[in-house]
């Protein structure tokens, strides 16, 4: 009787320990489950989702192939509209549902813990309207839309909140490839650009700018981008050039530089080869010909290595550059008035010659 009752001891013991362990245990196999993608799939989250639509997206676009399983997973993971995290996300085939719902989960950082990072590079901006061109450039990878970041990065507020005024504030932005989440906001695209901005700008930068007689660093970055529009293909003349217009700016001699009033007229004279003193003559704030000192703000974006060439540049007394008359891209430099006329004269005889051909 003794044996009859031990062993019914231990089934009973089997059975309710059977009981309480089975719907873990099923719910571990749940977990193993794996994705029905035989590729990787891209998949979005856009806006805040809820376990139930989640579930059913992913059934629908043949990710997964059991909702019920799933959502059990979920739910016991306590996933929620609260906590799994908006963004762009690669689901490998094979998955786990356990690491699918893990990768959706938000994390101490506010990101997916599988969420995937994007190149964000903008270059090549240019004009009165180079915001803009960023923010066509960066909608194209990261959620928030081009007039979205537009709006908010051309209200004057913004400026004025990072130290900047509004012509000022293109020198904020680096031209460069960074990695930002797929759901970056326009405020969050541009707290990272004034961190990068901030990064760059340290002490020895800051005393280098004292040293070639600067004051603020979006003087340094509007010289740069005269620079790099007087010269975008060679960069071995970046430092020389910058040496230039620094020896003009201390001798109070205007800069005269051909891309600040070309940059008053917007796109109008885009593909124009010979620039004449019409196009010069325009009245404009940007128009170092009818200007002395720096211009307001930048005419074009650039990169650290303008930077740098703006705060080493090279110890020359030239105050004249000419384009040689060749396809070279490269320039002749002087200090002389009389050389530069003759430099000129010789470019614009070899450039009618070129047109005529």
């Amino acid at each position: 009787m003794k044996r009859i009752l031990k062993i019914a001891s231990i089934f009973s013991i089997i059975l309710i320990v059977g009981y309480f362990a089975y719907p873990k245990f099923k719910l571990y196999l749940a977990s193993q489950k794996t994705t029905s993608n035989t590729k990787n799939e891209t998949f979005y989250i856009l806006k805040s989702i809820h376990l139930d639509s989640l579930c059913l997206t992913l059934l629908e676009k043949g990710i997964i192939d059991d909702q019920d399983l799933f959502h059990a997973v979920g739910k016991y993971k306590g996933m929620s509209a609260r906590n799994i995290a908006l963004g762009k996300y690669v689901i490998a085939p094979n998955m786990s549902y356990s690491s699918l719902l893990n990768g959706f989960k938000r994390n101490r950082l506010g990101n997916g813990n599988g969420e995937l990072e994007v190149k964000v590079t903008f270059n090549n901006c240019s004009g009165p309207n180079q915001i803009e061109k960023i923010c066509q450039k960066v909608a194209k990878h990261i959620q928030a839309d081009s007039s979205e970041l537009a709006e908010f990065l051309l209200n004057p507020k913004t400026c004025s909140l990072y130290g900047f005024t509004v012509s000022e504030f293109p020198s904020m932005f680096l031209s460069n490839t960074y990695q930002f989440f797929y759901d970056t906001d326009a405020e969050a695209f541009t707290k990272r650009m004034a961190n990068e901005f901030k990064s760059f700008w340290d002490k020895d930068k800051l005393k280098k700018l004292a040293l070639i007689g600067l004051q603020r660093p979006s003087e340094a970055y509007t010289l740069a981008s005269i620079v790099y529009s007087e010269q975008s293909r060679i960069s071995d003349e970046w430092p020389i050039i910058a040496g230039l217009y620094l020896n003009r700016l201390r001798r109070n001699i205007k800069l005269q530089s051909d891309p600040t009033f070309k940059f008053c007229w917007g796109s109008k004279l885009d593909g124009v080869q010979r620039l004449l003193y019409e196009h010069r003559d325009i009245d404009c704030s940007y128009n170092t010909y009818k200007n002395e000192g720096l211009p307001p703000g930048p005419i074009c974006i650039v990169g650290s290595a303008l930077l740098e060439a703006v705060l080493n540049p090279a110890s020359v007394d030239y105050i004249f550059m000419c384009a040689k008359a060749d396809y070279s891209g490269r320039h002749n430099f002087t200090n002389s008035g009389r050389q530069h006329v003759n430099n000129a004269n010789q470019f614009q005889r070899w450039l009618s010659n070129e047109q005529r051909k």
